[in-house]
């Protein structure tokens, strides 16, 4: 989404060149292939742990951190692992997606309209809002150090990032959708 919007914004007389139906087929087998095998090594990892006397595991799903904390073995180099992997599936995207908004704010504030300007920023406002979202519960869940660790904290954030953003992306993206803010507006102000 963020090359998209940087396309459109920074280059929109190219926009059908650049985003083809093939570079986007690309970026979505890319994404999906990168994302089911980067949890390949941790997962293979966290099977080869032993855990001791309490199972329960105080969780909506399996964790990593909660398996972490249930486990008897040596977690050193798993945690290793996860912070490396950490670094190529959350961080380098993060980072991309900083230097296109970047990139972004500039070309914006070349624009000498402010209609323009406005309807610019009203093309990434709705991707920026999901992406501060998911990336603040995230970083919430797994940047915090371990004195501040609370079971039902992760429980809330884990419900953040993986149910309710998830949830919110349609209704956020749709609402630059003029149709749906007018009858939004109906049913909240009645018929207009």
């Amino acid at each position: 989404m963020a090359y998209d919007r940087y396309v459109a914004i920074c280059h929109p007389l190219h926009y059908t060149l650049m985003m083809n139906k093939k570079i986007c087929s690309s970026l979505i087998a890319a994404s999906w292939i990168a994302s089911a095998l980067s949890v390949i090594p941790i997962d293979v990892s966290i099977s080869q742990l032993s855990f001791c006397n309490f199972n329960k595991i105080n969780h909506f799903f399996c964790d990593v951190n909660v398996l972490i904390k249930l486990s008897c073995s040596d977690v050193y180099s798993l945690e290793i692992l996860i912070l490396i992997e950490g670094i190529f599936v959350a961080v380098l995207p993060f980072m991309l997606i900083l230097v296109s908004y970047t990139c972004i704010i500039k070309s914006i504030l070349k624009i000498r309209s402010t209609e323009s300007r406005s309807k610019a920023f009203s093309t990434c406002s709705s991707h920026l809002i999901v992406v501060i979202l998911f990336y603040g519960t995230v970083c919430s869940m797994y940047m915090r150090p371990p004195s501040l660790y609370s079971p039902g904290l992760d429980k809330i954030f884990s419900l953040l990032y993986t149910v309710l953003i998830p949830m919110l992306n349609p209704i956020i993206y749709s609402l630059r959708n003029q149709e749906v803010k007018n009858a939004l507006r109906k049913v909240r102000f009645g018929k207009q």
